[in-house]
């Protein structure tokens, strides 16, 4: 191979390095949110807030109208905004939560939510995860719903994170609770 060969390879997977790091948005690590947040504050109240989303979901999927899908909840928070002053947190997060059920080896996504949304926790020793959450708001629907963020997070283009939030790890956990093999199918419900 040539070495202008090489130097054409190299600058294209520049490029394509360059486009993935763009892609992913200033100040984001693509799994867990935005790289500047604190992340052992994080790592102490993500259990306590995912742990509300679910228990939020419930009730409200199909799936769990029909028994035999064995149908539940996964939810998933990343912070985009995290605070703490004098024992209050104040989690400005994207969330998405899915709910999964199974048939025939298969995962089956029956129904789902995404958005922003502010979580205010206070440290409490006797709450599960030491954090009890004391108050959460979400956007409006329709009008309204951009001036909310506008207002409510520092990085907008990072808290209405549309369709992009992956769903990757949740459905991972999901074939692992069911049992499934991690190739098993995703179908709709």
């Amino acid at each position: 191979m040539t070495v202008g060969r090489w130097g054409t390879g190299l600058a294209a997977t520049g490029v394509l390095v360059a486009t993935g790091v763009w892609a992913m948005g200033p100040g984001t690590d693509g799994a867990h949110g935005r790289a500047d947040v604190d992340a052992h504050l994080w790592s102490e109240v993500r259990p306590v807030i995912e742990a509300r989303l679910v228990a939020e979901s419930r009730g409200g999927g199909y799936g769990e109208a029909v028994p035999g899908l064995r149908a539940r909840w996964f939810c998933r928070a990343q912070a985009q905004d995290l605070e703490e002053h004098g024992g209050q947190v104040r989690a400005g997060v994207s969330t998405l939560c899915l709910e999964y059920g199974v048939r025939a080896g298969a995962l089956l996504e029956c129904g789902g939510a995404q958005g922003p949304q502010v979580l205010r926790l206070r440290r409490d020793k006797g709450a599960a995860g030491g954090y009890r959450v004391v108050s959460a708001q979400r956007p409006p629907d329709g009008a309204g719903y951009g001036q909310w963020v506008d207002a409510h997070f520092a990085h907008q283009a990072d808290a209405d994170t549309g369709d992009s939030m992956p769903s990757g790890a949740l459905r991972a956990a999901d074939r692992d609770h069911f049992g499934l093999p991690a190739d098993a199918p995703v179908r709709g419900c």
